[in-house]
């Protein structure tokens, strides 16, 4: 299954179709790399493509974030998973004139606590949805008027469509 990596600004998919001692086959952005990948030392990997040695040393900032850094040039790269996405998406109401609130991943709405045209207050929860087995609880950060509401209780959602819009 692809992974999704933010390598500074530029999205890659990511998948390691197989790996046989260091040779591993991978994917990115569809297209097939066969590579020989020696860890040499903690955090510092040799890695040879197309007869091209290439040496990296990974540093992990944070959870899902790591500094790559190259012989001439340093990347930013974010391992987007679904609790990455989940996360994002519980920041996007940053005060906007208008805000799309949606879910990263699929689910089903179990409660609309609002409708059109309500005044919502600062940490107000407009909408629960069920994903993964879990119920989520969407608030809005800034005091709010709900201008739409795309979908009705009991809907399956796809990732990241639009729920409710407020202003």
């Amino acid at each position: 299954m692809p992974t999704e990596i933010n390598i500074n600004d530029r999205n890659a998919l990511v998948e390691v179709l197989s790996r046989d001692g260091d040779k591993v086959s991978i994917s990115i952005d569809g297209k097939k790399y066969d590579a020989d990948v020696v860890m040499v030392e903690e955090g510092v990997y040799s890695i040879i493509i197309d007869n091209k040695s290439h040496n990296i040393e990974l540093i992990r900032t944070d959870n899902k974030n790591y500094k790559v850094n190259t012989y001439a040039k340093s990347y930013d790269v974010e391992i987007v998973d679904a609790e990455s996405k989940y996360l994002k998406s519980r920041q996007r109401d940053d005060g906007d004139e208008e805000a799309v609130m949606s879910s990263p991943m699929p689910g089903k709405i179990v409660r609309i606590l609002v409708k059109v045209g309500d005044k919502v207050k600062a940490g107000d929860t407009v909408i629960i949805v069920s994903a993964m087995k879990m119920e989520s609880e969407y608030k809005v950060k800034k005091d709010r008027i709900i201008k739409d509401i795309k979908v009705k209780e009991g809907d399956t959602i796809q990732a990241d469509q639009p729920l409710v819009v407020i202003e």
